[in-house]
């Protein structure tokens, strides 16, 4: 009979009959609930399940660094970096269709790059000026001859079954990368490390793809045969950190010489990286890459698209290699992939050499011959470097903290640090009144307004950087305003805003017509005005004196602007006011 009842009927009956059961009965009942396979589980409420997800996450991070941590003495990591970017040219490789990849799909399109028959490619010569900028940015050594291979795979975005590169004679070679404590390298890595380059080639893109389904995958060829340049460093990187700061100092170098469209946030620059393990103290490995022997079995981790993506690939490629040798495995020589937010990278498919890539060289295309003047032209025209722009604005000339002046050389491609020389200059002759001292302190004024108040609207309205938002003359004449003490800092904030929103009024000229200029307090209207908000909060006060809490003087400050007369209340008197009344 118990046994023909559910345990759920059961207890109810139970229950019902006598809610004081017999100990055994009870424990009898327990053998009657259902597997815990049939339960139901217990509902989580969402903000408990993104608790508990949360906190997972962060163990699991955690895990990986203290796993990554206790293999640093042991394994020792080896990382070469291989950056693809699109140069900034209007037409393709070989051909003279455009490079446009946002007009309509398939429209950009020359004979030669659908590979029809008979179709024949004609090499654009002024392709080579923003390549070999890039090259010479690189501090690479320009060859005078250069040819072009057939690189042979067979894959559906590339319609010719090879791709055209230059594997054997590169137009550039043995460059390299310094890169720096503020770059972002591993803390073990020093204060500076040079990365050699050991090549930079010219390669043609191939189409882009998109998988709509299993069984889908649409083409747009307008990508295809648009001029890449292809950057290889020698496998000298040894930490996950370092990695990421090389494909961040690299794209940073390649945008301010002009030589590229976009980095890697539009897709115009693309990493790939190989990676290789072996256990310090043993003997060398038996695999040579460029050159350096001793190393590890290498596997490569193909088209990464965030700096944070290189960083964490490597990671997990690094962690998953040892795991495997630890178990007495054998790491496969193998292309792989990565997925952004993925703990793990995954195969795609078996590494190939350069036998199996049967290199040639193409017989359509002529060498490729640069000359001398060429190069002594575009060398006397190549922009300042970043690192010597960061020297310059960090030096006695501006003394920017470099924490201002990173940001002013990488932001908007340069745009940013322009429109910053442009304000500085017209406040420099604003200033011509002023000391030397106070127009040195414009510069780091100048560099906050710039990067923090005007970067901050642009942010938040999720603007394109543009230097018609706001003028730099605007904000200059703003900036000599607020230093002169005619206009408190809240004033010219609000100021700032109404220019951004597009009031293109003369900033003297909005002040005056909007009754905004300073109109200074007595001192009898600061004492009268902090004495009222003392009185309305007598118990802060009290902690103010007793506990020594001084830096809620800066809580009364606030008040006392919030309720005076809007734009007359200047936050440095206010507080020498309050520690008179409240600390004397």
């Amino acid at each position: 009979m118990l046994r023909s009842l559910g345990s759920g009927t059961l207890r109810s009956l139970c229950i019902r009959r006598n809610r004081s059961l017999p100990r055994a009965f009870s424990s009898a009942t327990r053998y009657l609930e259902p597997p815990a396979a049939d339960r139901v589980p217990d509902r989580v409420p969402l903000r408990k399940q993104l608790k508990q997800e949360a906190k997972a996450l962060r163990s699991h991070k955690r895990q990986r660094k203290e796993t990554a941590e206790a293999s640093k003495e042991e394994w020792e990591l080896t990382v070469g970096v291989e950056i693809h970017a699109q140069l900034d040219t209007e037409t393709k490789l070989f051909s003279r269709a455009s490079t446009s990849t946002s007009d309509v799909p398939n429209s950009n399109l020359a004979l030669f790059d659908l590979a029809f028959p008979g179709s024949q490619p004609v090499f654009q010569a002024a392709i080579l000026l923003p390549a070999i900028r890039a090259a010479l940015a690189l501090n690479c050594e320009i060859q005078p001859v250069s040819r072009f291979d057939r690189k042979h795979y067979f894959y559906q975005d590339q319609p010719s079954g090879y791709q055209i590169t230059q594997y054997y004679e590169p137009f550039a070679r043995n460059g390299y990368v310094d890169l720096y404590d503020y770059d972002g390298i591993a803390p073990e890595d020093g204060e500076r490390v040079r990365i050699n380059i050991k090549q930079v080639q010219l390669e043609q893109d191939t189409a882009k793809s998109q998988e709509y389904s299993p069984t889908t995958q649409l083409l747009d060829f307008n990508r295809v045969s648009h001029p890449l340049i292809e950057i290889i460093t020698m496998p000298q990187i040894h930490t996950p950190e370092t990695a990421a700061a090389c494909v961040r100092k690299l794209q940073a170098i390649v945008l301010s010489c002009g030589a590229v469209t976009t980095g890697m946030e539009l897709g115009g620059l693309r990493a790939d990286v190989n990676v290789s393990v072996r256990r310090r103290g043993e003997a060398p490995g038996e695999h040579q890459y460029d050159g350096i022997s001793g190393l590890g079995q290498r596997t490569e981790i193909k088209n990464l698209s965030s700096f944070k993506a290189v960083e964490d690939a490597i990671i997990a490629e690094k962690n998953r290699q040892i795991e495997v040798l630890e178990s007495g495995g054998v790491i496969e020589g193998e292309t792989r992939g990565w997925a952004i937010g993925s703990s793990e990278t995954r195969r795609l498919r078996g590494k190939e050499g350069s036998v199996d890539y049967r290199y040639m060289p193409d017989p359509d295309i002529p060498p490729l011959i640069i000359g001398e003047d060429l190069l002594s032209s575009l060398k006397d025209t190549l922009p300042t470097a970043p690192d010597a722009l960061l020297t310059l604005l960090v030096g006695s000339e501006f003394n920017l903290p470099i924490e201002d002046a990173k940001p002013l050389i990488e932001l908007d491609n340069g745009a940013r640090l322009e429109y910053y020389h442009d304000v500085v200059d017209i406040l420099r002759s604003l200033q011509v009144d002023q000391d030397d001292k106070t127009r040195a302190s414009l510069l780091r004024v100048a560099s906050n307004w710039v990067l923090h108040e005007l970067g901050g609207l642009v942010a938040k309205h999720d603007r394109a950087w543009d230097t018609e938002i706001v003028p730099a003359r605007s904000l200059a004449h703003l900036i000599d305003q607020l230093q002169r003490n005619l206009i408190t800092g809240p004033t010219a904030k609000l100021v700032l805003a109404t220019i951004f929103d597009g009031d293109r009024r003369p900033v003297p000229q909005l002040l005056e017509e909007e009754n905004l200029l300073l109109r200074p307090l007595s001192r009898e209207e600061y004492v009268a005005l902090a004495e009222s908000v003392i009185a309305m909060n007598p118990q802060m006060v009290e902690q103010i004196r007793s506990k020594n809490q001084l830096g809620k003087l800066g809580w009364f400050v606030g008040q006392m602007m919030r309720t005076g007369e809007k734009g007359r209340v200047e936050a440095p008197k206010a507080e020498q006011i309050l520690r008179e009344l409240i600390l004397s």
